[in-house]
């Protein structure tokens, strides 16, 4: 008891400093998540107190409420497409302008930064994929000769996700790519001088070998954001496609999580679904982990 005494003694001073933090971690995000998890097993709505029915509502999700099902896939595909690939292209561009001279760098850096705190998006891609013919994708595709007539890109259920996807794509350069940028000027210059004389003779090397085992930091924090971004989209699906899209087309688990919390007021039901998200990201995180781990093995 004394040596543990004497160590909670020596480390009082780092306790009492990080214990705010953690009041207002528990607070603001330990218990909401707990408190919604315990609602997920209720009926609960802003009439009535909050009544314990056990699974049903994980029942009513899964077996009864086609849309969640249609949700569900839309925000599988497009976290597997979108994640991945949005994360790729972050970390392959940020590694592109490393070398340039740091204005070149910073004004790269600027640019592709920009869609993703920029506010004229939806404008933009409204006029790109507008549905008649001076629209650029249509107008582009008529003179082509691939179309015979413009396509509703946010209204036709064949195009709809697609298109969306597209736009995310472009906007996916946004917290992780600045923190690869960061990662990769923090990387030990004299680390590729000791890996040359080693034997690693180019960049791809370098790359595997050097670069990314030294910011697993930065590659773990840009594929937690990633993830995040994936798995909650919902504002640019109502901007771009309507809520409802037509068809469901374009709904998402956080649009459906919107509509039985925000407008039906059923909050024990959405917070069943607001679990199974929560679940899907942390697998997701956990399989990410796992890749991170193995990187420059």
């Amino acid at each position: 008891m004394g040596y543990l005494a004497k160590r909670f003694r020596m480390r009082l001073p780092v306790i009492v400093m990080l214990l705010p933090f953690f009041i207002l971690f528990f607070v603001f995000t330990v218990y909401p998540v707990l408190r919604s998890i315990w609602y997920s097993f209720t009926y609960y709505n802003v009439f009535s107190d909050a009544q314990f029915i056990g699974l049903e509502n994980y029942i009513r999700l899964f077996l009864e409420d086609d849309v969640f099902l249609v949700a569900l896939k839309n925000t599988l595909v497009f976290a597997v497409i979108t994640g991945p690939v949005g994360y790729l292209l972050s970390l392959l561009i940020a590694w592109l302008i490393n070398d340039l001279s740091p204005k070149v760098r910073w004004l790269l850096t600027l640019v592709f930064y920009a869609p993703a705190i920029s506010g004229s998006a939806v404008t933009i891609w409204t006029f790109i994929f507008s549905a008649d013919r001076h629209g650029y994708a249509n107008s582009i595709l008529l003179q082509l000769g691939i179309l015979n007539e413009p396509i509703a890109w946010f209204k036709d259920p064949h195009y709809m996700l697609a298109t969306i996807i597209v736009v995310q794509l472009w906007m996916s350069l946004g917290t992780s790519f600045l923190a690869f940028i960061a990662g990769l000027q923090g990387v030990d210059k004299s680390l590729y001088e000791a890996g040359a004389v080693e034997g690693i003779r180019n960049k791809w090397q370098e790359l595997w070998h050097i670069t990314l085992p030294s910011m697993k930091p930065q590659l773990m924090f840009g594929a937690v954001m990633q993830i995040t971004a994936a798995f909650s989209v919902s504002d640019i699906c109502i901007q771009l496609a309507g809520f409802p899209s037509v068809e469901y087309a374009a709904h998402t688990v956080v649009t459906h999580l919107q509509d039985y919390g925000m407008i039906r007021f059923e909050f024990g039901y959405a917070s069943a679904i607001a679990t199974v998200l929560f679940l899907m990201m942390v697998l997701a995180n956990q399989l990410v982990q796992a890749a991170l781990r193995r990187v420059g093995d």
